[in-house]
């Protein structure tokens, strides 16, 4: 029985607990059922794009030190574009792996890792179309926040405070003070000795509280 390693990668933080691992690592498992090849260890790259370099990944820095440290010689991917998909990446990494006599197999397209031109040539085509689709999510995504901050006038980053459940409370706590013709740095230190916390941090200042009811930029606190 040959043995080898899976290697998993979801590129966003928000997908490291969907179904992305659980779809990738399906695969490799069933298609190495059915080829006799027993998974010795899964490595898994959380939220790491797929156009990072070698040294920005370390789930497949540590399987690259494995590969070279216990005999295993074979890598199972979902699909190159889990390897990388930056087409230079993919085929420096791939070039890799050949050079110490590496074995790679991509479960859905196994084909494509044959070395005769025509092969190749597939290989590029998909890497390149891969990073075409991941050029193209990067600008969707950027416009959305354009418009969203067209819209609304901020699009991503800290919510204003007020905006998350309990805070509303607090600001009217802040404004009753302020009606009593307290300070900004009285109305921290108030807030702080009836142990009202910040949404960051340990206590509040003044400077906090003046943006909050002021409503001077975004707040983090």
């Amino acid at each position: 029985m040959q043995k080898a390693f899976a290697y998993l990668r979801v590129s966003g933080k928000g997908q490291v607990d969907g179904d992305g691992f659980t779809r990738q690592l399906a695969a490799i498992k069933a298609y190495a059922a059915k080829q006799d090849i027993k998974i010795m260890r899964v490595f898994r790259e959380e939220g790491v794009s797929g156009t990072k370099e070698l040294e920005n990944r370390p789930a497949l820095l540590e399987l690259m030190t494995a590969l070279h440290s216990n005999g295993v010689k074979l890598v199972m991917v979902e699909k190159l574009d889990r390897l990388a998909r930056d087409l230079m990446i993919q085929e420096t990494i791939i070039g890799d792996l050949r050079k110490n006599a590496f074995d790679l197999v991509s479960v859905s397209e196994p084909d494509l890792l044959q070395d005769d031109p025509s092969r190749k040539l597939m290989r590029q085509i998909f890497g390149a179309i891969a990073e075409y689709e991941k050029t193209m999510i990067v600008l969707k995504l950027r416009g959305a926040r354009v418009r969203q901050k067209v819209k609304t006038g901020r699009c991503e980053g800290a919510k204003p405070y007020g905006e998350l459940l309990g805070e509303g409370t607090v600001i009217e706590r802040m404004k009753a003070l302020r009606a009593e013709g307290m300070g900004f740095d009285r109305i921290a230190a108030a807030l702080n000795a009836e142990g009202i916390k910040p949404r960051r941090g340990a206590r509040w200042h003044g400077l906090t509280v003046n943006k909050i009811l002021t409503g001077k930029g975004r707040i983090e606190n």
